[in-house]
């Protein structure tokens, strides 16, 4: 799960949100200023619900990140490495780096998430209590118990037994305990996500038929990710089971066509661009350091008379230094770092200089080869795969 935008650290681990976050936010609080503040609190001032709602939306994101919080240090506490939390539609995803050392650790690590959630509706309830017995506003109390509800439908809906949901987790860690196969569990808990999936939009579309009534959507559209996530689950499930142990340096391409910084644009497409069939290259410095990745697409964006005049420093795009792979890095970390559009394309560096790169293209080889028991190595410069 790609991060749209990053909203900082918390103890240490990079936070940051997908797209569809924004568009849950703004249904949020349109939906609490439009229709739960007025009928729980009527009377007030448009502006004061629209105002309320954007706090109670917020503070909603707020009990989403703690709940991924008790999953990163819940994993902490096992010796798993937390790579990042992304908030999105479904709630959140905790990235881990490594694995559970035994099925009770990733039992615990998934059942945190949920735990928080309901121990956080709890103290939204217990808030809205005292609050009303102080005589507190009645805006107050409704968005006090909107919040208590919506955790424990958090909590609730999280434990639906399908991955990538935290109920996915809790069976493929039961499985795990009980089958002794991790691959095997996790193959299982991600074909539950997909039927958990398909039950949802199917639900969601006999609501609409039946009923006439558009909130079916909303089942239909959750549905939708939960698929999505799932078929990645069992995606990487298979990639970790079947590359487990081979190298970025055992399958880079060598040696990697690229650019220079200094190099022209039309200068590049005549004596590189054209006589390739890549998408995407490298671009170096004059020290041969990666400086940034340029594509086809941007290339074309320059108007023909000015190709002599553009470097290719000025159309290049900057590298994120966690693309940036070395050749003893194993291939599923490796994959991990290759971003799901784009580019497409990691740079593969040896002391700081470019040896070779990994496009989706070469994992995808390397998975076909592992399933038919052929151990994928590199023989020598070999042809690049198209990123």
């Amino acid at each position: 799960m790609g991060q749209t935008a990053r909203l900082g650290r918390i103890a240490g681990i990079p936070v940051g949100v997908h797209w569809s976050v924004f568009v849950i936010m703004l249904l949020l609080v349109q939906g609490l200023a439009v229709v739960i503040l007025p009928g729980g609190a009527p009377g007030h001032a448009a502006a004061v619900y629209w105002a309320v709602a954007v706090v109670v939306a917020v503070v909603f994101l707020s009990a989403l990140l703690a709940h991924e919080l008790g999953h990163s240090l819940v994993a902490r506490h096992y010796g798993v490495r937390v790579r990042a939390i992304t908030l999105w539609l479904l709630g959140g995803v905790s990235q881990l780096d490594g694995e559970a050392p035994h099925a009770r650790a990733d039992l615990l690590i998934a059942l945190a998430g949920p735990v928080v959630s309901l121990v956080g509706a709890g103290v939204f309830a217990a808030a809205a209590a005292v609050v009303h017995a102080l005589g507190g506003g009645a805006l107050a109390v409704t968005g006090l118990v909107w919040l208590a509800v919506v955790n424990v439908l958090l909590g609730v809906f999280n434990l639906l037994p399908g991955a990538p949901l935290d109920g996915g987790r809790v069976l493929a860690a039961v499985l795990w305990w009980v089958r002794g196969d991790r691959a095997s569990a996790r193959r299982a808990a991600a074909r539950a996500g997909i039927a958990l999936g398909g039950v949802l939009i199917a639900a969601g579309f006999l609501q609409v038929l039946l009923t006439a009534n558009f909130r079916g959507l909303w089942p239909v559209l959750l549905g939708w990710f939960l698929v999505l996530a799932a078929r990645a689950e069992a995606v990487d499930t298979v990639v970790r089971n079947t590359l487990a142990g081979v190298r970025v340096g055992d399958v880079m391409t060598t040696p990697a066509v690229c650019g220079y910084t200094s190099q022209s644009v039309a200068d590049f497409v005549a004596t590189v661009a054209r006589r390739h069939p890549h998408r995407t290259f490298p671009v170096l410095d004059l020290d041969g350091h990666v400086a940034g990745l340029v594509s086809l697409t941007r290339l074309g964006k320059v108007p023909s008379a000015d190709r002599e005049r553009v470097r290719l420093a000025d159309v290049s795009a900057p590298v994120d230094p966690a693309r940036l792979l070395n050749p003893a890095t194993t291939l599923v970390d490796a994959a991990a770092a290759l971003p799901a559009g784009g580019h497409r394309l990691a740079p593969v560096v040896t002391e700081g200089r470019l040896a070779g790169i990994v496009t989706h293209g070469d994992v995808a080889r390397a998975t076909e080869l592992a399933e038919l028991g052929i151990a994928p190595h590199r023989d020598g410069p070999a042809e690049q795969d198209r990123p």
